[in-house]
């Protein structure tokens, strides 16, 4: 009894003084300016490019925690893909670094959020220290098609717009 009190006030203790909080790492992910903002409680921040959802596969919005962490993964659903650091945030969806760093600065994902593999280093190691708290918001810009050109007679191009859908009955 003596020993179930002692414990009883001793977590007391450190849950009233605040020391038994643990720090957390605030993920910002910017859709509209593919950038992520991160800001450790350790003193630690960064600015990063992203790559997030292309047209047709978006990225999950709102506010999200890590709801598991893998320094490897391979994605059977695209072709075997590896998924360096990935912290999974809503189901399917997580943070992870690509190989495709060209890509990077653009929507060009399924809907996932893609880090340089250095940058994914530097977050997971982040966060499977201190947690974190995952906002994503804004809207991506896509690039609009590219405009259709045809050749004409005499060497001249004729520039169309995006082709109308046609009608059917």
């Amino acid at each position: 009894m003596r020993f179930d009190l002692a414990i009883a006030i001793a977590l007391g203790a450190v849950l009233l003084s605040g020391q038994g909080a643990s720090a957390l790492v605030r993920v910002d992910v910017d859709l509209g300016g593919q950038k992520m903002r991160v800001a450790a409680d350790s003193g630690e921040s960064y600015e990063w490019p992203i790559s997030s959802g292309r047209l047709g596969a978006a990225t999950p919005r709102g506010d999200f925690r890590p709801t598991a962490l893998y320094p490897m993964v391979y994605s059977w659903k695209y072709g075997n893909e590896p998924m360096p650091h990935s912290i999974f945030f809503h189901g399917q969806y997580a943070i992870h670094g690509t190989l495709e760093v060209d890509q990077i600065g653009r929507p060009a994902s399924h809907g996932c959020i893609r880090l340089t593999p250095t940058a994914a280093a530097t977050l997971y190691a982040l966060v499977s220290r201190e947690g974190a708290t995952i906002h994503i918001g804004g809207a991506p810009e896509f690039a609009p098609p590219a405009a259709t050109l045809l050749k004409r007679p005499m060497g001249r191009a004729l520039e169309l717009s995006t082709p109308e859908p046609v009608a059917s009955y």
